[in-house]
């Protein structure tokens, strides 16, 4: 019997074209890190830990507030939960580096939670599974597809990471290319979920649109002021916020697209929503906090992290 070829198109899509985007993705930010900035988690203990109890802790209970508090239909709400889960990316330490904030915490928090995204993004969807669509009704992610996830995440981040680390004249070569790849990539990969639902992507928008909005002004919200509320310096708190309000949307669709995760296109459409809207909101909020990030708020001397 033959398949329709929009169906076959999707097909494509999600099971190949996505997987390699969310690979390249995941390979230009292999190749702007090295075990250092590992390490560094050891030079910024309480910065790191601040984000990360923001990024795994708070931000999942907010992002369910919200989709409750929206009334949002069990799918777009997974979507929105999944998008919570993901860790920030390469994007986050551009809009740190524009607005004057600590990029080297940035690239630690993205290393470290892209770590942690095995073990933490299973979980959070999982609940959310069965806290929006009732007990029994969950499609689980298994073992074998957090070893996909694990497949699809780390190991271009592990390949990025041996090119810098053995050809480092290679991995600069490779950065721009790349990130010039990425964004290609990702806009692609926005339009491919949007396209995938063009019959009712103007009432998702509706409904989830304002959702999206709400979530990504609160997590820049709580990434920047937590931080300031236990007296971190301004440069960290604009790293932190950064990194808790720019998510890794290509991860989250690829995860609710793919045929062998998820399957479910309509939860892809929160997370495709707010990849587009963190640009302005990023962009607005640099703008206001760059102003105060002068090179007077710098943080105390710090001992030299380990080598590579």
């Amino acid at each position: 019997m033959l398949r329709p070829a929009n169906t076959m198109q999707s097909n494509v899509i999600t099971a190949v074209f996505m997987p390699i985007a969310l690979g390249v993705i995941m390979l230009g930010l292999g190749l702007g890190l090295t075990l250092a900035d590992f390490w560094r988690v050891v030079r910024y203990p309480r910065a790191v830990l601040v984000g990360l109890v923001c990024q795994v802790l708070i931000l999942p209970f907010v992002c369910y507030a919200i989709a409750k508090a929206f009334d949002l239909p069990p799918e777009l709400a997974v979507g929105l939960m999944l998008l919570a889960a993901s860790p920030g990316g390469a994007t986050a330490n551009l809009f740190s580096h524009l607005a004057k904030g600590d990029v080297a915490l940035n690239v630690t928090l993205t290393a470290t939670n892209s770590v942690l995204s095995l073990f933490t993004l299973p979980f959070v969807v999982n609940l959310s599974l069965e806290a929006f669509f009732g007990e029994g009704k969950s499609i689980p992610l298994q073992f074998g597809k957090v070893i996909q996830v694990f497949a699809i995440v780390l190991v271009p981040i592990a390949i990025g990471m041996l090119i810098k680390s053995r050809r480092p004249a290679l991995s600069e070569r490779l950065q721009k290319p790349v990130k010039i790849a990425s964004a290609l990539f990702l806009v692609l990969i926005i339009i491919a979920a949007v396209f995938k639902e063009s019959t009712q992507v103007m009432g998702y928008i509706k409904q989830v649109g304002p959702a999206c909005l709400v979530f990504n002004l609160a997590s820049l919200a709580i990434g920047y002021f937590a931080p300031r509320l236990l007296r971190l310096p301004k440069r960290q708190a604009t790293a932190i916020g950064m990194e808790i309000g720019i998510h890794n949307g290509t991860l989250a669709i690829a995860i609710a697209s793919s045929p062998v995760l998820l399957n479910n296109s309509t939860m892809a459409i929160p997370p495709a929503i707010y990849s587009l809207l963190m640009f302005f909101t990023a962009a607005a909020f640099g703008w206001l906090v760059a102003r105060g990030n002068e090179s007077t708020d710098v943080e105390a001397p710090q001992p030299p992290a380990p080598a590579a």
